[in-house]
């Protein structure tokens, strides 16, 4: 394997940690975790829609009434993932939170092969794949409960007994979204025969859901009036979250068939741990900062062996 594709797959997987931090940032000038969702949507969508114009296949798009009616949902993933981080990033670090990422990722992951769900070949269930899940699950964990939340509640208190078990949730099901969009969005790129586009429609729907999410808030009067003035003042790499949506999913694309489907996910989820120690050690990019105990060490370290081992299967 080339050294380049091995930088490549863990600088993508650590940009997915910038993500939440720069979507954190976007949230709160608009003041508005729902208008900051829609919005990053909606860049990421452009310019997808843009890439796909300039490869050629925009046009694939009429082919879209002649899919099966779930192949069109795997956008409602993006919505949920993104929108989740904007609010765990804040509450319980980027360990943490992309730890949960990861953990209900590989959950889902490993009860898609082991019962063929949703297009994806059936395996069955490796004794690697339950040996990784555990490690995983065990590495979240120790994770969690070391976690030390920045709010008023105060250093030392245990998430899970701090009224934070339904972040922890959101985490685990924003993870889980994620194996089953790509199933879905597998589907629609063989009924495309485009894979930027079906991405480009992806984000799309994504965008979509969002916009009616935060219309329906405003007219109930659930949620504020996002705010435009001070986003002036947002930071350059506020704006970054946008970019790395659609610069994931092409790199995705390419990476996939140079040095295949385990070692890219081992790759980028591994970057994402790695980049998400750096940024809660260092309190990078306007987040608090979390020191990297020793608990939280071991949690990391049977976090990325569970990946390792799922990836064996």
């Amino acid at each position: 394997m080339e050294l380049f594709l091995v930088a490549a797959a863990l600088a993508v997987g650590g940009l997915l940690a910038v993500q939440g931090a720069a979507n954190l940032q976007l949230s709160s000038a608009l003041g508005s975790p729902v208008g900051a969702s829609t919005l990053q949507l909606g860049i990421a969508a452009v310019l997808l829609v843009a890439l796909a114009a300039a490869a050629g296949t925009l046009t694939a798009v009429e082919l879209l009434p002649r899919a099966e009616p779930w192949h069109l949902l795997g956008g409602l993933a993006s919505a949920l993932y993104i929108t989740a981080g904007i609010l765990l990033f804040p509450r319980l670090g980027a360990l943490a939170s992309v730890g949960l990422f990861v953990t209900g990722q590989l959950l889902v992951s490993v009860t898609m092969d082991a019962l063929g769900l949703l297009g994806v070949r059936q395996v069955g269930l490796e004794p690697a794949a339950v040996a990784g899940a555990v490690a995983a699950v065990a590495g979240m964990a120790l994770i969690v409960r070391a976690q030390a939340p920045a709010g008023p509640g105060g250093p030392g208190r245990d998430p899970l007994t701090a009224g934070k078990a339904r972040w922890v949730l959101l985490g685990l099901a924003a993870g889980a979204a994620l194996p089953l969009q790509g199933a879905i969005n597998a589907q629609l790129r063989a009924d495309l025969d485009a894979p930027i586009t079906a991405g480009a429609f992806s984000f799309v729907v994504a965008t979509a859901t969002m916009a009616a999410v935060l219309l329906t808030g405003l007219r109930l009067h659930r949620t504020g009036r996002p705010r435009l003035r001070p986003l002036g003042r947002l930071p350059w790499w506020g704006w970054l979250g946008g970019v790395i949506g659609p610069t994931y999913v092409v790199a995705l694309f390419l990476l996939l068939p140079q040095i295949g489907a385990a070692a890219t996910i081992g790759l980028t989820v591994a970057g994402q741990q790695l980049a998400s120690v750096l940024v809660d050690q260092r309190g990078l990019l306007r987040l608090p900062r979390r020191p990297l105990t020793r608990t939280r060490l071991a949690g990391l370290a049977l976090l990325l062996a569970g990946v390792a081992l799922i990836q064996l299967t």
